[in-house]
């Protein structure tokens, strides 16, 4: 198989049309299909079905799929770990988290990481599900949770806790709540369940009543920044992290005496990034970072 027809039959792959392959590999759309139709004509089977709406592997274009995935990822962690200096840090680093994490903390000190190491450029990739490592989908992640994929490096990097929070004016209306039980008479924000950044994230809708009768949400967001803003307007009560920090200056706390589960917070890596020093510049600021904001 050529490996020309591979890379381009991967980017069809992965765009879903021969249009946004080609715009990818700044190959005309004609170039492209006709790389697919060599590739399909030497292998003797159909890779895509073709349809009005884009492009869908087929059976043998997903098993050809997963093989070249694979090789790409592999081939472009070696040329980061080939690529880095010695003696300093230096290439790309993808880093996926919680958009929760990575938008309030992780962010706006991503500023003093890249001051301290400038040869290094962070991609940031915000998701509350878990992207695979495995798959070089990310360098590295912070989770929210011990890791589940097999095979991967952790490190345990912090523990946190929740603020129960709401507006002034919010509770200037619908009074402050002295107990827990006071939460039924309150509107609550709660996140949902759509993948859930952290196991415990609804935990408030249950404090105080027996299992399995949580109390129903004035509304539902999937995102902790985004509970942030409703919180903020006015629309009701919610538990936040207590990593948010600064973020959480402008509301007010509501029964910090209510028990809380921890989150347990990770950096993971595969076993393959062990000596890549990005990594380990990486993890060591985020230490001392976590470590500084605790103080």
């Amino acid at each position: 198989m050529d490996w020309d027809k591979l890379r381009v039959f991967h980017a069809v792959a992965e765009a879903g049309s021969f249009t946004h392959a080609g715009e990818s590999l700044n190959l005309s759309q004609s170039a492209v299909s006709r790389q697919i139709q060599a590739l399909e004509e030497s292998l003797n089977v159909p890779l895509f079905h073709r349809h009005a709406r884009g492009l869908i592997l087929t059976e043998q274009g997903e098993t050809l799929n997963r093989t070249v995935r694979e090789v790409f990822a592999k081939l472009a962690m070696t040329e980061a770990l080939l690529t880095e200096s010695r003696d300093r840090p230096a290439g790309r680093l993808k880093v996926t988290t919680t958009t929760g994490f990575g938008a309030t903390w992780l962010a706006p000190r991503l500023r003093k990481f890249l001051n301290l190491h400038p040869d290094v450029t962070v991609t940031l990739l915000l998701d509350d599900a878990d992207l695979d490592l495995a798959m070089r989908e990310a360098d590295v992640a912070i989770r929210m949770h011990p890791p589940r994929q097999p095979d991967l490096i952790q490190r345990h990097i912090a523990t946190f806790g929740w603020k129960v929070c709401g507006s002034a004016d919010y509770l200037k209306h619908a009074g402050i709540p002295q107990r827990v039980e006071d939460l039924d008479q309150h509107r609550l924000i709660i996140y949902g369940d759509y993948h859930p950044p952290i196991e415990s994230v609804n935990w408030l809708a249950e404090a105080g009543r027996r299992a399995g009768t949580p109390r129903r949400a004035s509304i539902e967001v999937n995102s902790l920044p985004g509970m942030l803003q409703a919180v903020r307007s006015g629309l009701g009560l919610a538990a936040l992290p207590d990593y948010m920090g600064p973020e959480l200056a402008d509301l007010i706390e509501v029964l910090g005496d209510l028990k809380a589960p921890r989150i347990e917070s990770y950096f993971v890596y595969p076993e393959e990034m062990r000596n890549s020093k990005r990594v380990s510049v990486f993890r060591d600021f985020l230490i001392a970072e976590l470590a500084e904001a605790a103080r």
